[in-house]
């Protein structure tokens, strides 16, 4: 008697859970991406959270998916995390978004390193990257904004 081999099966899925009801959005400039995330950010205002916005071909939202909840400095963020949803969802383009919980959206040498990274990875799997957004609080922000965007400033 030979001895029997046990596989393992796993199954991927995707579940959809109503946030919020309202009106259908289209996440095109920073500003509205700081404000849909909003809400997820202050759910753990003193860790930095990192989200995907999985949005259809007209830039309407389709999913949000937190990718890593961090520290009070840092989140991590891998391009093969990031993306795993964005093809399971079917999703044409994305926005990324974290918080800074000292207010201050300036982003981090690490921050401008993640978001070249995810750059590239969207190049390379054909979904577009639309933009990285940093959300803090206008208070903190020397411009007065409470976000930075990476796209506004040419990084992507």
């Amino acid at each position: 008697m030979g001895e029997r081999k046990i596989m393992r099966v796993y199954e991927a899925k995707i579940v959809y859970s109503l946030v919020s009801l309202g009106e259908e959005i289209k996440l095109d400039t920073p500003a509205k991406v700081a404000e849909y995330l909003r809400s997820a950010f202050e759910e753990n205002p003193v860790q930095e959270a990192f989200y995907a916005v999985y949005l259809d071909r007209k830039n309407h939202p389709i999913g949000r998916h937190m990718i890593s909840l961090g520290t009070a400095t840092s989140a991590l963020a891998a391009p093969r995390e990031v993306f795993r949803g964005a093809i399971l969802a079917g999703a044409t383009a994305l926005v990324v978004a974290h918080n800074h919980p000292s207010g201050d959206p300036a982003p981090s040498a690490a921050d401008v390193q993640v978001t070249r990274q995810l750059r590239d990875a969207a190049k390379i799997i054909d979904i577009d990257l639309l933009d990285h957004v940093v959300c803090g609080d206008a208070k903190a922000d020397p411009l007065g904004r409470g976000y930075y965007s990476f796209r506004e400033c040419g990084v992507i």
